[in-house]
């Protein structure tokens, strides 16, 4: 709604509420044609206060979580306001009094939202009592040269103009930078501040008293000069940095700019491990020793056998471990025994293939049908990446292979050839520039395709260079989709690592990328596979998001070890999985979140891996393994997997069929693009899959059919259910209520209700 107009409905709403509720005792009829008339007139302005909303949200280029909330809520009560008002007709004077009720509320909510666009998520905290913005803890890089009264040293200038920068990146950047530019201003480079807008310069060096950039952002909140015109304003701290800026004649540094953003190192670093105490000898729990000492963290005792055979079983080969195998190793004394499960397990190539699969077509937008498939416009690559994960190849052939292709693994970096009209950043060239960027070095250069990214320091040339590594021919550089008459050339984008040469065929430039980037001494390579693997079974990594390698680690050490141990030991992924799995850190009980933002909040702690809900597929294959096979052999997608696919097959695993709503609805994603990571969290559509969907549904009453006829007896049935899907014999009290509902002797409906309950219980669907 428009933030503007919000006041007027929610004024007329509330005295129609008002009314109706005086009414309601005096049964006047003066009043109740008065809050027919308000009523009217209230819906109305609320249809005209969404219209103008929509307009200024489209031409202020306004965006963010809470415009999509207010968008939203002003909506909704729109059609709120209009059902109340109708509802007036239908003489339900206790269901028109609900209605308006809810609206007022509606209204109120939407209000809400829009005042936090138009002045700042504090508008209401700031002029409460204590509500006063507070000064951030801690100094900042140009602390120490505010109370300079002497000439800046070249570090202070370098520290002062990475505080300047990064204040007008936070709150100026989106109105005044080269991608928009309001008033002819851009704030993003030293020139573009010292030119100035259409009226005029905006700094004077020397002179913050003479700054038209002092004077507005040191106006009062609410003046229509004041800046920012959104959002916070700066804080005390922010507009004496930028003062004491001007004063000492508005320096810039010589040279290359110190970045504003965290820029990890490339390198790669081999740090010592620390010794050895206590219990624990191996390099991660050493490394995760001294983080624990760091931060005051208490090591807790690992899990139970039982815990820890389901948990590995789960991670490495993606199925339940069978109920034989589980007695076997709590009854096994030998004291290496989890190292020599983890072993075993990895050694099942097949299994192994067959779970990580998942994972990798994920990450390399690989699937069995979709777009592109019909027309030729897209390639699979699931033959190549099955046996590549059979056989084990080393992570550098693995890269090398993807970058520089044969017939067999050209799918990812070709990727989708769109029909009709795209923008530029969709063009194939510019898909595998940003997927190889994302995958492999994990960084993010979506933003940077359309224009200079917001969020780092890669620009649209960057892209562009990086994109014609691919292309046949140099593309022309479009900024927002629109043509610059621009070539970048070719570039890798850490130009360290080696150059491209431009007069070359693709397929020389793309053999040239891939040995550079290879190298070992592309240390942000393997902290990213290294990284990722860490985040699949530990539920977060080390780095979060895993996509963004830039953000700062919990533990620098562990990651830069396990990376350089990663290339000591021949880029062998199984071994890092096996370095991960029989630590002590992995053993650790998992601990869970309450919030899914709360996995990448700055103050995040590692305390153990993080409880998370079984995969899409691992659900699936978890039904077919206790219960009933969920697919049958003519769901595989076996056109385009190995030939011998179902010989090597347990049962038709959930990985190798094409997507469908079950799998859909429990987090399966759209392989259009790339997925490195999955939420963890429950959400409706799921709920609803797994109580009235089709698929699990049908799979509950086939299975039901077998069940009966093996077990005729519900204890024995019972016993053998939890066996299979908990890994354990019931309690009595479950069995008890087992019974009660599969009756004396089973039958097909009570034995679905059963394994319904057990399958949607936490100790099924979660990874503890």
């Amino acid at each position: 709604m428009h933030p503007l107009l919000v006041h007027f409905p929610i004024g007329l709403l509330c005295i129609a509420l008002l009314f109706e509720l005086i009414d309601w005792k005096h049964k006047s009829t003066v009043l109740r044609d008065g809050t027919r008339i308000i009523t009217w007139i209230s819906a109305g302005s609320a249809v005209v206060a969404v219209i103008f909303g929509l307009l200024l949200a489209s031409s202020e280029d306004s965006s963010g979580t809470n415009l999509e909330i207010h968008r939203w809520a002003g909506i909704a009560t729109m059609v709120l306001s209009l059902a109340t008002a109708f509802t007036l007709r239908s003489g339900s004077r206790s269901l028109f009094r609900g209605l308006l009720l809810t609206t007022v509320f509606g209204v109120s909510f939407a209000g809400h939202y829009g005042a936090m666009l138009t002045h700042g998520d504090d508008y209401l905290s700031s002029v409460l009592p204590g509500g006063e913005t507070l000064e951030p803890e801690g100094d900042t890089e140009a602390d120490f040269v505010l109370t300079n009264n002497g000439a800046l040293t070249p570090e202070q200038i370098q520290n002062l103009n990475v505080e300047v920068r990064t204040i007008l990146a936070h709150n100026c950047y989106s109105c005044h930078s080269e991608t928009k530019m309001k008033g002819d201003l851009r704030l993003d480079s030293k020139e573009a501040i010292m030119k100035g807008g259409e009226n005029g310069v905006v700094v004077v060096p020397s002179h913050p008293d003479k700054s038209e950039l002092i004077r507005r952002i040191t106006l009062p909140k609410g003046d229509k000069e004041a800046m920012p015109t959104k959002g916070k304003r700066l804080t005390e701290k922010e507009v004496k940095i930028l003062q004491f800026w001007i004063e000492k004649g508005a320096p810039w540094p010589d040279g290359n700019e110190k970045s504003i953003y965290r820029v990890a190192e490339l390198a790669p670093r081999t740090p010592q491990v620390p010794a050895a105490t206590g219990d624990l000898n191996k390099p991660v729990d050493l490394f995760v020793n001294a983080y624990f000492q760091k931060n005051k963290i208490s090591w807790k005792p690992v899990v139970d056998d039982r815990v820890y055979i389901r948990r590995v079983y789960l991670d490495i080969v993606g199925l339940l471990p069978p109920p034989e195998k589980i007695e076997a190793f709590v009854t096994d004394n030998r004291a290496d025994k989890r190292e020599l499960l983890a072993k075993e397990l990895l050694a099942q190539n097949d299994a192994y293939a067959q779970h990580w699969m998942t994972f990798w077509n994920d990450a390399l937008r690989n699937d069995y049908d979709g777009t592109g498939y019909i027309t030729g416009g897209r390639f699979g690559i699931s033959k190549w990446l099955y046996a590549s994960l059979q056989n084990n190849k080393p992570y550098n052939w693995f890269v090398k292979e993807l970058i520089s292709p044969d017939k067999e693994s050209e799918g990812f970096v070709k990727g989708i050839k769109w029909r009709g009209t795209i923008n530029s950043s969709q063009r194939t060239e510019m898909q595998a520039a940003q997927n190889v960027a994302q995958v492999f070095l994990g960084l993010n250069l979506k933003c940077a395709s359309c224009h200079d990214s917001f969020i780092s320091d890669w620009k649209l040339a960057d892209a562009y260079a990086f994109a014609n590594i691919f292309a046949d021919t140099l593309l022309e550089i479009n900024r927002c989709d629109k043509p610059t008459g621009k070539i970048a050339g070719t570039r890798i984008l850490y130009p360290e690592l080696g150059e491209i040469a431009v007069n070359t065929s693709t397929e020389k430039r793309l053999r040239q990328l891939a040995d550079f980037l290879i190298q070992p001494k592309d240390g942000r390579l393997y902290r990213t596979l290294v990284n990722r693997v860490w985040a699949q079974l530990m539920g977060r990594g080390i780095v979060e998001p895993v996509d963004a390698m830039d953000n700062l680690p919990w533990s620098q050490d562990l990651l830069d070890w396990l990376a350089s141990d990663f290339v000591a030991n021949g880029y062998d992924i199984r071994r890092l999985i096996y370095t991960i799995v029989t630590s002590k850190t992995y053993q650790l009980p998992s601990t869970s979140v309450k919030e899914a933002g709360d996995i990448v909040a700055n103050d995040y702690k590692f305390t153990g891996m993080v409880r998370r809900r079984l995969t899409a597929e691992q659900f699936a294959d978890a039904i077919s393994t206790a219960f009933t096979p969920m697919y049958a052999d003519t769901a595989l997608a076996v056109k385009k997997l190995p030939e011998d696919i179902r010989s090597r097959l347990p049962f038709p695993r959930a990985a190798f069929v094409k997507n469908d709503p079950f799998l859909t609805s429990l987090g399966r994603p759209n392989r259009e693009t790339v997925s490195t990571s999955r939420t963890s969290q429950a959400n409706l559509l799921q709920a609803l899959e797994l109580t009235n969907g089709s698929k699990f549904t049908e799979t509950l009453k086939a299975g039901s059919k077998v069940w009966k006829s093996q077990y005729p007896t519900s204890d024995s049935l019972v016993t053998a259910l939890y066996r299979k899907a908990l890994g354990r014999s019931p309690v009595p009290k479950e069995l008890a209520a087992a019974k009660k509902i599969l009756g004396p002797a089973p039958n097909e409906e009570g034995i679905q209700d059963l394994v319904w309950a057990i399958a949607l219980v936490p100790e099924f669907q979660l990874i503890y």
